[in-house]
């Protein structure tokens, strides 16, 4: 409890906060993450093989199997819950610097969060692009095609592997995004992160980099992370019941402006 109530503190004394969140914000949207006990790959390791660009570049089982989990997920049912709206009032309220995801489900903007401040250091996959010609479209009308028979469909204009706008294992992320999240993150005056293991760089090294530029770091996470020793504060409890806490959603608060 001591914790929380110096995160609350911390958060809300905040004139200029970014935030980097990872896959533990979705799970009370119903999307699983990654790491954790009940995680995609903890339950299924050879599910990783899919994420991993080498594998799914000369592996059709392996593009098959990606369709077939993308054409399934409870993403595309899922809708934001109470952390992603309580980041939306953030903005309402003019201290949001950045938002930094390392998830890939849109559902910030689903909430209402500017997709101005919003960094997608994994990219999307509600876009599907060609890994040969570099042609992007909407991931919908490539799952169409799966519903309808193609259990690897190709690129319309020149033949080449389909795949998701995210970034897999092996595959170079965005140096443009990655700078404008490492600027957000010696722009602020507390980094707040939420649910995210912080154990996938470079996404990860945005910690220290706020922390050695004099910012207040906050981690709401459900597992220790390598970095709670940089911790102001470090809460376990469930993000959507301290966010809204933490930026004051919860009944009878009054916005700073």
């Amino acid at each position: 409890m001591r914790q929380l109530l110096t995160a609350v503190e911390i958060v809300r004394n905040a004139q200029r906060v970014t935030v980097l969140t990872g896959a533990g914000i979705s799970t009370d949207s119903g999307i699983p993450d990654f790491r954790g006990p009940q995680g995609v790959w903890t339950k299924n390791p050879e599910a990783e093989r899919t994420s991993t660009l080498a594998h799914y570049l000369s592996d059709p089982d392996v593009r098959r199997a990606s369709w077939q989990s993308r054409l399934n997920s409870p993403a595309w049912t899922a809708r934001p819950n109470p952390g992603h709206r309580a980041l939306v009032e953030l903005e309402r309220q003019g201290r949001l610097v950045a938002l930094i995801t390392q998830n890939i489900d849109e559902l910030h903007q689903q909430a209402g969060q500017g997709p101005e401040l919003v960094i997608e250091v994994h990219g999307t996959m509600r876009r599907v692009r060609c890994w040969d010609c570099g042609e992007e479209a909407p991931m919908e009308r490539a799952l169409e095609r799966v519903r309808g028979g193609e259990d690897d469909p190709r690129c319309r204009s020149c033949g080449g592997i389909l795949k998701s706008a995210t970034i897999s294992f092996g595959q170079a992320l965005d140096p443009e995004t990655i700078m404008r999240a490492e600027v957000a993150s010696r722009s602020c005056d507390v980094f707040l992160a939420v649910g995210t293991s912080l154990a996938v760089y470079p996404a990860a090294g945005l910690v220290p980099a706020a922390h050695e530029s004099g910012a207040k770091v906050v981690i709401v996470n459900a597992e220790p992370t390598p970095y709670d020793h940089l911790a102001a504060a470090v809460v376990r409890e469930s993000i959507s019941e301290v966010l809204p806490r933490l930026v004051g959603c919860e009944p009878g608060y009054q916005s700073p402006r």
